[in-house]
């Protein structure tokens, strides 16, 4: 039975105003700063909320969490860092302002934004069956990686799940929430698998977790 529904993004960052910025118009989204230093990206979709928070640690190490966009030409992404050479995959890889990786795939006929979301795993067919499992949606398992569709109330084409020898050393710099179903519970979570990291306070209403392979989520009650 699946557990919770997909909620929004995060993306911590050093320099908000610079990431907001990028990412705003990379995503077609709405942007807003808040007096604590934080920021939030909108769309007409809810699912599209993407949270920019403020973190004092700096990028020190890939991105096991990174975005996929859909853009009708690399135009945009000048004068960022391109990190694969043209041609050199069906898509080609940039870094934003503080060096987080991002895919684009160039397409002149579909609506430009984001595509998936890719995290890196080291088993990839256990932890996409993970999500599979507490989240629904459609699981296909390919001979290199796996991808997960259909997630209800996420913005994605799919969430794809590939397979890298390291292992995961610093916390993610790009999370995920989820909210939980009617009737579910965190407990529920941690029975299927999940670690708690911290639990709410007075500030904040959520519940940080990890599922079984470290990658950090915010859980949030159904209402």
């Amino acid at each position: 039975m699946a557990l919770v529904t997909f909620k929004d993004l995060s993306i911590d960052a050093n320099d908000v105003a610079a990431i907001e910025g990028f990412w705003s118009r990379a995503l077609h989204l709405t942007s807003e700063v808040f007096d604590d230093g934080d920021g939030v990206l909108r769309g007409e979709d809810p699912g599209q909320t993407t949270w920019i928070t403020l973190v004092p640690e700096a990028k020190t190490v890939k991105n096991r969490v990174h975005l996929d966009l859909v853009a009708a030409s690399l135009e945009p992404f000048a004068g960022l860092e391109q990190l694969t050479a043209d041609g050199e995959f069906w898509w080609t890889t940039f870094a934003d302002p503080e060096g987080n990786e991002f895919c684009v795939f160039v397409h002149d006929n579909r609506a430009p934004g984001l595509k998936d979301v890719v995290v890196d795993a080291t088993d990839h067919r256990a932890v996409s069956q993970w999500w599979a499992d507490v989240w629904g949606g459609t699981l296909t398992h390919e001979d290199d990686y796996s991808h997960l569709d259909d997630i209800p109330g996420a913005p994605v084409e799919s969430f794809d799940f590939v397979p890298v020898p390291e292992p995961k050393t610093v916390k993610n710099r790009l999370h995920w929430d989820v909210t939980l179903r009617d009737g579910a519970t965190v407990d529920d979570l941690v029975v299927r698998g999940a670690s708690v990291l911290a639990t709410p306070t007075d500030e904040t209403r959520w519940t940080v977790m990890a599922d079984p392979e470290g990658n950090e989520f915010c859980v949030f009650d159904a209402g």
